[in-house]
């Protein structure tokens, strides 16, 4: 089932995120000792992150982190680069307590890199997936159509036009042909697999992809559309995001 919240002031929806979150790892942590979760990156989860690693009554020495992808032959010296982006704004504010399993888009062989990440995870149940939503409805950098089917955890990928201008949209990169044309993505049964989503996707740049993920049916051809067949679902909008919305909850 999925949970809409519409929250008016985009930081607070941010907030309200990383709260719901931090509540599932302390719950996590009290149960089984532990936690696992999954981080997005990106412009939509500022403001979560930082909310979220200043959240009280976790141990981060106990959590360990996946992300959902990151570009094939991107230094992680890049400003882009997703594994630059977690190391500043989740390792360095915990001062490297929680473990943070990256994913190498420099690897020399993507395919074992895939397998190395795929048996990291597939260890233990994931608690909580942190995620957004793209432009065009992606989920992670599984654009439409999205292949629904594979049992892999981590798959290469071909990034589609809309997803590599919205990465430019947003200031990563300077022109379309810096955006690389290949990542290395969580696969969505992966993300599918985590025990609780949610998801923080303000902007009316995704109202659209909103509409087809909460309305729409499900289909590869909206890759976010899928949530709507998770148990424990919860999607944080704006007023702008759920503008196209014919039912707000």
């Amino acid at each position: 089932m999925v949970d809409l919240r519409i929250i008016a002031d985009k930081r607070a929806g941010a907030h309200f995120s990383a709260d719901l979150g931090a509540e599932a790892i302390r719950a996590a942590l009290a149960a089984r000792g532990a936690a696992r979760i999954i981080l997005a990156t990106g412009a939509s989860q500022f403001d979560m992150l930082a909310r979220l690693v200043v959240a009280p009554g976790i141990d981060w020495r106990k959590v360990t982190a996946f992300h959902l992808d990151e570009y094939v032959g991107l230094s992680d010296a890049h400003g882009a680069s997703f594994r630059r982006y977690l190391r500043e704004r989740f390792v360095a504010p915990l001062n490297g307590a929680p473990v943070l399993h990256e994913v190498d888009g420099q690897a020399a062989d993507l395919a074992a890199e895939c397998a190395r990440l795929g048996a990291l995870i597939e260890a233990a149940p994931i608690d909580v997936c942190f995620a957004g939503i793209g432009e065009n409805a992606h989920l992670a950098f599984n654009d439409p159509p999205a292949d629904f089917a594979t049992e892999q955890s981590y798959i290469v990928v071909a990034l589609d036009e809309a997803c590599r201008r919205q990465q430019m949209g947003e200031g990563w990169f300077p022109t379309l042909n810096d955006v690389p044309a290949r990542a290395i993505s969580m696969s969505i049964r992966r993300i599918m697999a985590s025990r609780k989503l949610i998801l923080t996707a303000p902007d009316a740049r995704k109202a659209q992809a909103a509409r087809c993920a909460l309305e729409g049916p499900v289909t590869p051809d909206c890759p976010a559309s899928i949530i709507q067949r998770h148990a424990d679902c919860t999607i944080v909008l704006d007023e702008a995001s759920a503008a196209l919305l014919s039912k707000r909850g």
